[in-house]
């Protein structure tokens, strides 16, 4: 429903909920520089940022209740509708998908078709990294079956140095970060977002078409806040640390502050589409995704893309 629907909630400091999942970690900042800069007063909200505990369901406060808007993936949200959860992707912060195969700088592993036979590790059967691998694979007209695929949990940076597989998923804003600086030569394989373009949807803000309906007009104001803070911190990558010290603990030191800057600067370059544009949604994108997930057996039921999200409460240019 557009923005300004009947029952919207538009009033001076309206409350909202948002939730970020896990733990505090400077990849949040956009909504930590948005708080600290006054975006989200200027607006008339009072968001109250809410971090998940690592074994909270992820949509479990969203459909309670306790939660008005959800940081998640386009492909979670995805599944999730395909549980009866009628959440809604009304902004992508990711718009290109953050995971990759990291190889050692000298493997012969250069494309998606030389998986085949080969041993990669995963931190197992769910989320991004595993959505990821089976993307790639299928880039390079392969399946699960014809690599050695291995579940090794968040231990990718043992497991590749140590020689226990050939190559391992994970984020390009975080595992590939954290293997340069632990001084290990490698590089990333991404998904393909030429000609066929991505499969996959990334992390980006959702909503239940309830709340969507009920206050359209609080929710585009969020939405219009936040994608303020994203570009900010793009933009503002120093002041961006400095702004989320309040909220991610130790990251005074110098050690973490250095980490937080090659994170900010990682993940930067994904945020903005091959237009410069934030907050982007791709209604293609959305319509490979239902297909090659729903291919690939990872949704229960199949889902209609185009109930999974609204761009009407992005701002207009």
């Amino acid at each position: 429903m557009r923005r300004g629907a009947e029952g919207r909630g538009g009033k001076g400091g309206a409350s909202i909920t948002v939730g970020l999942t896990y733990t505090p970690n400077i990849q949040f900042s956009p909504f930590y520089v948005a708080a600290e800069k006054g975006y989200y007063k200027d607006a008339g909200l009072n968001v109250t940022l809410r971090h998940h505990g690592a074994a909270e369901d992820l949509f479990g406060a969203l459909s309670s209740g306790k939660e008005d808007v959800i940081y998640a993936g386009g492909d979670e949200m995805l599944q999730a509708r395909a549980k009866n959860v009628p959440v809604v992707d009304i902004a992508t912060f990711y718009q290109k998908y953050p995971v990759g195969l990291i190889v050692p700088k000298d493997s012969d592993i250069r494309t998606p078709a030389d998986l085949k036979g080969r041993k990669i590790g995963t931190p197992g059967p769910f989320g991004e990294t595993y959505f990821g691998l089976l993307a790639l694979l299928k880039e390079g007209g392969l399946s699960a079956k014809d690599a050695k695929v291995q579940n090794i949990g968040f231990t990718q940076q043992a497991a590749l140095t140590g020689n226990k597989v050939e190559g391992v998923m994970g984020y390009l804003n975080n595992d590939a970060v954290s293997f340069k600086e632990a001084g290990k030569d490698v590089r990333s394989i991404t998904l393909d977002s030429g000609t066929a373009g991505d499969q996959l949807v990334g992390v980006g803000l959702g909503a239940k078409k309830k709340t969507l309906d009920k206050r359209g007009d609080d929710i585009g104001k969020f939405v219009d806040a936040s994608l303020r803070g994203l570009r900010y911190a793009i933009d503002h990558q120093d002041e961006a640390i400095e702004l989320s010290e309040k909220y991610v603990p130790g990251l005074r030191g110098e050690k973490q502050r250095n980490n937080a800057r090659a994170v900010l600067k990682a993940t930067a370059p994904l945020m903005k589409n091959d237009q410069g544009e934030l907050g982007a949604i791709d209604p293609q994108t959305w319509t490979r995704m239902a297909d090659f997930m729903y291919d690939q057996g990872l949704l229960e039921k199949a889902v209609t893309p185009e109930d999974a999200y609204d761009t009407s409460y992005l701002p207009k240019s």
